[in-house]
């Protein structure tokens, strides 16, 4: 009896569903339909979407995960891994538009070296746009990109890039993608309706080809949970202020009363938005608060 052929391959997890795990062979293009060793689970990690990962695979036979390259970057929710940039979609209305929102979101990317494109939807509901291009001109002068209910211009930034969406509930990430994708959403629902569950209630994650790059679509993105638990990664999450902190007397200054800071003399010129500062001071008080509970916790 002739026995299978194991081959190893190489390439990246575009899609995880009932424990199976598509994978795209970098050399072929080949989708082969694996399963993960159960010797992930004694490591206490597993696969995720986006993943690059070593396989083997015999024709006409099931895969198996044998190693997992190192992640760039990965995100819990939705689980996916090794992205280059998210589309951050936020509502002028209906949800509220919210700058402190908006620089969480910001924050978390920028700590997961993700490059944030902006979108504001539902301008079309705002009769006077006038803050809205203020806010979309001081973000660009940021080193930001906001585009403003103009999702054709985004198109050409999927290129060769893994992109994911993130907004909270109702402010149309699902109606941007259909417009960006509808194709993605027709296949999705497909897989869905075979499931006998909800879009939303599925944890499937999948990586879509769309305009020459990797689009992800996910049961929903809305989660603000990041890992900065310092003041130095939280000054290296706001572009502006860390290039002006290489001016402050004291390497690791915390912007807030230390002599000769480079950051508070830019807030009052103007130089820096007063808007981000004082969500800076926000979030550096979070983190104050959170290692103040710890300590307490370990204390007891």
């Amino acid at each position: 009896m002739a026995t299978k052929q194991t081959e190893i391959h190489f390439g990246r997890i575009l899609k995880s569903l009932s424990g199976f795990y598509y994978i795209k062979d970098r050399s072929d293009d080949v989708v082969h339909q694996t399963r993960a060793r159960g010797n992930f689970r004694q490591k206490g990690t597993k696969p995720i979407v986006g993943d690059f990962a070593e396989f083997s695979a015999a024709k006409q036979s099931e895969g198996y995960i044998l190693s997992i390259a190192e992640r760039k970057n990965a995100l819990v929710r939705p689980p996916i891994a090794n992205i280059d940039q998210a589309v951050v979609v936020i509502s002028a209305v209906e949800p509220a538009f919210s700058l402190n929102l908006l620089d969480r979101f910001l924050v978390l990317l920028t700590n997961k070296d993700i490059q944030p494109l902006i979108y504001l939807s539902k301008l079309d509901l705002v009769e006077d746009k006038t803050y809205f291009e203020r806010i979309q001109r001081d973000y660009q002068a940021i080193g930001y990109d906001f585009f403003m209910n103009d999702w054709q211009a985004m198109l050409p930034e999927f290129a060769n890039k893994v992109s994911v969406f993130m907004g909270q509930t109702g402010v149309g990430k699902s109606t941007l993608l259909n417009k960006i994708a509808p194709d993605m959403a027709i296949e999705t629902q497909e897989i869905s309706d075979k499931l006998g569950r909800g879009r939303h209630t599925t944890r499937h994650v999948e990586l879509f080809d769309i305009h020459a790059g990797l689009i992800a679509d996910t049961p929903g993105f809305s989660s603000l949970d990041y890992e900065i638990d310092n003041q130095p990664d939280l000054n290296a999450a706001f572009p502006e202020l860390l290039h002006l902190s290489f001016g402050c007397k004291f390497r690791e200054c915390t912007h807030t009363h230390e002599p000769k800071c480079a950051v508070k003399p830019a807030v009052e010129s103007g130089e820096v938005l007063r808007s981000r500062y004082d969500n800076y001071l926000l979030f550096l008080s979070e983190i104050t608060g959170r290692r103040e509970t710890y300590k307490k916790v370990v204390k007891k």
